[in-house]
């Protein structure tokens, strides 16, 4: 059986973005496929939502884009992370690791004593 899509929660498809485009240029199609294998199928991100992330990514500064042929031998526009969008990673990555780790706190302790 399937794992079951999950949501993403609301502003976190921009830190996901940077991230699987920090390593090297990616273009759309294989940013989402990245981050489906990477979830191990979890995280499904639909064209309707990751174009207007990546040209939203684009406009504020935090990606690149460039148009040169892909394996298929088309066109595509790649992404690359900027100067900018390498400080917006390392800041959002921070504040998600906090995030996740104070309620990784509350799942564990919320019924006892908190440690």
């Amino acid at each position: 059986m399937a794992s079951p899509k999950s949501d993403i929660p609301q502003g976190t498809l921009d830190l996901l973005v940077l991230k699987v485009v920090a390593p090297a240029p990616l273009h759309g199609y294989g940013i989402a496929q990245r981050l489906q294998q990477l979830s191990r199928d979890v995280v499904q991100v639909q064209q309707g939502s990751l174009y207007p992330a990546l040209h939203r990514l684009e406009n504020r500064g935090l990606l690149a884009a460039e148009w040169r042929p892909s394996d298929t031998g088309r066109e595509a526009k790649f992404y690359s992370l900027t100067r900018k969008g390498r400080r917006q990673l390392a800041a959002e990555e921070s504040g998600w690791r906090r995030l996740t780790e104070a309620i990784g706190l509350i799942l564990a302790n919320a019924e006892g004593e908190i440690t």
